[in-house]
């Protein structure tokens, strides 16, 4: 016996679940303004709904809620159904009820989108779910950049902008009781606060460099121009440059020790 779990006060051990041929009748009634017929389509479509809802759960929202946004999903899938389309619902219905759900999680992020960006992650939603149910499999990024007529980078980044946030701390892995993290994935051992500190140490003492010594590590340490290249480009002789060269860098260790 299955045991009682309610969601929206909805025992859902008890959810009835429609024959394909039942679906087809009670559809044809209710795009013909049977309202009997169209409650019967989403009482008996919620098992579809908690199925969705459930691959969305641990992110901070509650079931009921989620659960809610879900319905809502699903009736506007009734609404928007097309007989004449060889599809079953479900393959129609779960990429709208998904949508619904990912704009309600969207809308109650923490982190704040502006609203040109949340506008075309929603377009490029609804052209997602469009195109699935069209072809029946989730598009590419580059179908979804052809059918809204944008560039393919706007697609992506407005759907990161929207996207989840993730943990540092998230576990990804585990073997035997060790868990690794995001941050163990992405994390640089050089990026630590030592290094920090001596990023700014550093930054400090080429500050205090003249013009003339900070073109000529540039040029020597950051373009690989030797001495005799250095001096015709900066129009000195090389003895001058060499001379500049060993002072600069004394001058940044003795200002990087002070610090």
């Amino acid at each position: 016996m299955q045991s009682k779990v309610e969601i929206c006060g909805v025992n859902t051990a008890r959810l009835p679940v429609l024959k394909s041929a039942e679906m087809r009748a009670l559809m044809e009634k209710a795009q013909q303004g049977d309202t009997s017929a169209r409650e019967a389509l989403i009482s008996g479509n919620l098992r579809l709904v908690l199925s969705v809802v459930q691959k969305f759960a641990g992110r901070g929202e509650s079931m009921d809620d989620l659960f809610q946004v879900g319905c809502i999903g699903l009736i506007k899938a009734i609404d928007a159904f097309d007989l004449s389309q060889n599809v079953q619902f479900s393959t129609y219905g779960v990429p709208m009820i998904a949508g619904e759900l990912r704009r309600f999680l969207r809308d109650h992020s923490a982190l704040r989108v502006s609203r040109s960006t949340r506008d075309t992650a929603y377009r490029v939603l609804q052209a997602k779910e469009k195109l699935t149910a069209q072809n029946g499999r989730e598009p590419s990024v580059e179908q979804i950049a052809r059918e809204l007529g944008i560039p393919r980078q706007e697609v992506v980044f407005a759907m990161d902008a929207v996207s989840d946030p993730v943990s540092l701390y998230e576990p990804v892995f585990s073997d035997g009781g060790e868990n690794a993290t995001v941050m163990d994935q992405i994390g640089d051992p050089r990026n630590n606060d030592e290094h920090w500190l001596e990023q700014i140490a550093l930054s400090d003492a080429m500050r205090r460099l003249t013009a003339r010594e900070k073109r000529i590590l540039a040029l020597r340490f950051y373009d690989g121009r030797t001495q005799m290249e250095v001096a015709r480009e900066v129009g000195i002789s090389q003895a001058q440059v060499s001379r500049l060269e060993k002072n600069a860098i004394a001058q940044i260790k003795k200002n990087m020790t002070a610090s």
